[in-house]
C-alpha cells in the first residue's frame, strides 16, 4: 500500500474532535416550570403583622430543589406587599420562619390506545419492551410549589401568626395523534407568565 493513503487516514483520525456534555437532573423547562410555580404560590402574600414591619425571612429549614429561587421570591412578594426585609434576626420586629410542602413536578400521561410496556419473557427476568401504540396521547407537565410558615418575635420568640400553605401551578401540555402528529405546548420561554392553549399551540 502506498504512503499517501495511510497518511492522508491518519491526518483524519488526528483530525477528529469530540465535545462533552453536561446533564443536569432537570432540564431547563423542568426548571421554569416549577420557577413559575413557586412565583404564583406567592402571589398575594401577606402577613399577619402590620404593613411597614421588619421581617427576616429565616429559610434554614427550607430544604428544597430549587430552594433560593424559592424563598427569593417570596422575599420579593414581601417586599411588594410593603414590608422592609431585615438583614438579621437582632434587626427584626419579627422572624418568618419557612417551610416546604412541595417543589418539584408532576407528569402525567393519558393514552388512548397500548402504552409502552415490559413484558416478561421467561423465569431468568428476561423482558422485551414493547413500544407505545396509540391513536392519541396527551402529556401534561406540572410544575407545582407548597410554602407555608410562622412568625415570632425575634426578641422573646412569642409567636406572632402563621402563614397558611401558598400553592402554585404551572402546566404545560401536549398531545400527539398517531404517534406523529404532535403539537401543544412543548416547553416554555423564561419570563412567560401564561402558558396558553394547548389546542392552538402548534
Amino acid at each position: 500500500m502506498k504512503p499517501f493513503p495511510i497518511l492522508a487516514l491518519a491526518l483524519l483520525a488526528g483530525a477528529c474532535a469530540s465535545t462533552s456534555e453536561t446533564y443536569p437532573s432537570r432540564t431547563a423547562t423542568e426548571q421554569l416550570l416549577v420557577a413559575r410555580a413557586a412565583d404564583r404560590a406567592v402571589e398575594g402574600l401577606t402577613l399577619p403583622i402590620p404593613a411597614g414591619s421588619r421581617v427576616f425571612v429565616d429559610d434554614a429549614y427550607f430544604r428544597a430543589e430549587n430552594a433560593a429561587y424559592a424563598v427569593s421570591a417570596i422575599r420579593n412578594a414581601l417586599s411588594d406587599a410593603g414590608y422592609a426585609l431585615a438583614a438579621s434576626k437582632t434587626e427584626a420586629d419579627a422572624v418568618f420562619e419557612l417551610r416546604a410542602g412541595a417543589l418539584s413536578l408532576e407528569q402525567m400521561r393519558r393514552v388512548f390506545g397500548l402504552p409502552d410496556m415490559r413484558v416478561p419473557i421467561n423465569d431468568t427476568f428476561n423482558v422485551v419492551s414493547i413500544p407505545e401504540l396509540s391513536i392519541y396521547s396527551r402529556r401534561d407537565r406540572v410544575g407545582v410549589a407548597e410554602f407555608s410558615g410562622f412568625l415570632y418575635d425575634p426578641k422573646t420568640g412569642a409567636p406572632l401568626g402563621a402563614v397558611l400553605p401558598m400553592t402554585g401551578e404551572f402546566r404545560i401540555r401536549s398531545h400527539k395523534l398517531l404517534m406523529i402528529v404532535a403539537w401543544g405546548q412543548q416547553s416554555i420561554d423564561p419570563g412567560q407568565r401564561d402558558p396558553g392553549d394547548s389546542w392552538r399551540e402548534f
